[in-house]
């Protein structure tokens, strides 16, 4: 599987971090469109399984194939850069600076959104033939997806907020997880194995994951499921990034930065034998 030492891979992080930071907005809106519109095809896919097998843990393991095209490809994932992009600049890259960071978490989230938003329609528009009829069963589902995980959480008050930012934090720790997967081998096969796993598990334990929520819940809306905007983004979508973003930095690049990249002195067991 020609894998990479915990050492290297680390530096391919701060790597792409950095050159995330400095891309271009048109390059990296596009490649955040992209991967919006696969991952959401991927939901839709695994949603489709579910319903029509009944068994949510074959959704489950198909729906990581969403997620290996989008980063074989060289797309970007809101999840990812939360975690990638501040590595370059604890690492006091060169030029990069908070206000770079910033900037591409933010172009990222527009590209996203945007085509999420784009399959939402589409698939919106095909389970209703063109909005002339109620939504097919695959429809009925993801409307009330969005309901539930909305004012399902809203119905607790600050204890279902703790509650949805807690699934926020774990999503991203497997998702980043899946990113870092990307890195440590050279070899396709290698990738998509270490990538498949932690995406697995975050999409059979239901964890929020914000750019799946960018699918989901427009997509709910366009088929006049019974909550709003307004719900979509307080009872979701903020909390959701928030908690992805602390979630994925915490348990995966922090740890990761802070073992691999700065590394503590090694003990010396014969100089402390001797100081004794």
């Amino acid at each position: 599987m020609a894998y990479l030492a915990p050492t290297e891979f680390v530096t391919k992080m701060i790597d792409a971090g950095e050159s995330k930071i400095f891309m271009s907005t048109r390059d990296t809106v596009i490649r955040a469109y992209m991967a919006g519109a696969i991952l959401a095809l991927a939901a839709w896919f695994a949603v489709t399984i579910n319903v029509n097998t009944g068994v949510p843990l074959i959704g489950a393991v198909l729906f990581p194939v969403g997620f290996c095209m989008l980063y074989l490809l060289g797309f970007d994932l809101l999840t990812g850069v939360f975690v990638l992009a501040p590595l370059a600049f604890l690492d006091k890259r060169p030029g990069v600076t908070i206000g770079g960071v910033l900037r591409n978490w933010g172009l990222v989230f527009v590209g996203n959104f945007l085509g999420a938003l784009t399959v939402a329609f589409m698939m919106a528009f095909i389970t209703t033939y063109g909005f002339s009829t109620a939504p097919d069963k695959v429809g009925a589902v993801i409307g009330s997806i969005g309901e539930g995980r909305t004012l399902g959480y809203a119905k607790y008050g600050l204890a279902g907020m703790a509650t949805l930012f807690l699934r926020g934090m774990l999503c991203n720790w497997m998702v980043s997880t899946g990113v870092v997967g990307a890195m440590i081998s050279t070899h396709v096969s290698g990738k998509v194995i270490a990538m498949w796993m932690p995406i697995m598990l975050f999409f059979f334990m239901t964890f929020e994951h914000s750019v799946v929520n960018m699918f989901l819940f427009p997509a709910g809306l366009m088929l006049h499921a019974p909550f709003s905007i307004a719900d979509y983004f307080i009872w979701n979508e903020i909390p959701t990034a928030i908690g992805n973003l602390a979630g994925g930095l915490a348990f995966t690049g922090l740890t990761l930065y802070a073992t691999h990249a700065r590394t503590a002195p090694a003990r010396d067991a014969r100089s402390q034998r001797v100081a004794a």
